[in-house]
């Protein structure tokens, strides 16, 4: 059932109140990183719903239960899956297909763009193993036919530049009506 659009921008909010002071191995926090990712996104010029899965993209990091440590003791919370699911309450595919592929565009990454895995920070390479490592060659043909590809790449790539510790951004505020706007009405 979809929740009325206030409520569940509320309910996002509340999450990053509550947890987007929390590190997963990076240098900035859960809620920093949204918001890089965000402004890398709108920064680029990319369309609303982009904007919006870069700054949710990680959302299911918040949601799931295994601590933040999760990655460290070899679990993989498939934070992918459980946000893009939990965000579909609130929002369509066109936000919601790119945050559940931003992993498997990372694996595909991985496999098919020269130097990316030498890029990674050391959480995101700790992560990849756990996700399954980079795509074999005939995943990486069936994962570029997907149709919200292009979205997920691009996704990805404004996920690994947004672990900046001290870049000055926007607060979450300034989505808010982003957010309102793309969220179902009910």
């Amino acid at each position: 059932m979809n929740q009325p659009s206030e409520t569940f921008i509320a309910a996002i909010f509340a999450l990053f109140e509550r947890w987007g002071g929390d590190h997963y191995g990076e240098a900035v926090t859960q809620l920093n990183h949204a918001l890089q990712t965000a402004h890398n996104a709108r920064s680029a010029g990319e369309p609303d719903a982009i904007v919006a899965a870069a700054l949710l993209h990680d959302i299911g990091h918040l949601l799931q239960e295994e601590g933040e440590d999760a990655a460290e003791r070899g679990i993989d919370t498939m934070h992918q899956d459980l946000g893009a699911a939990w965000l579909a309450q609130g929002f369509g595919p066109e936000m919601t297909e790119p945050v559940r592929l931003h992993v498997e565009a990372k694996r595909y990454l991985a496999t098919r763009t020269p130097g990316y895995v030498g890029g990674l920070s050391a959480a995101s390479l700790e992560s990849l193993q756990l996700q399954g490592g980079p795509m074999t060659g005939a995943e990486a043909d069936v994962f570029a036919t997907h149709p919200a590809f292009d979205a997920a790449v691009r996704l990805r790539l404004y996920d690994d530049q947004g672990k900046v510790d001290g870049a000055q951004i926007a607060p979450l505020s300034a989505y808010r009506e982003q957010l309102l706007a793309l969220a179902f009405r009910n």
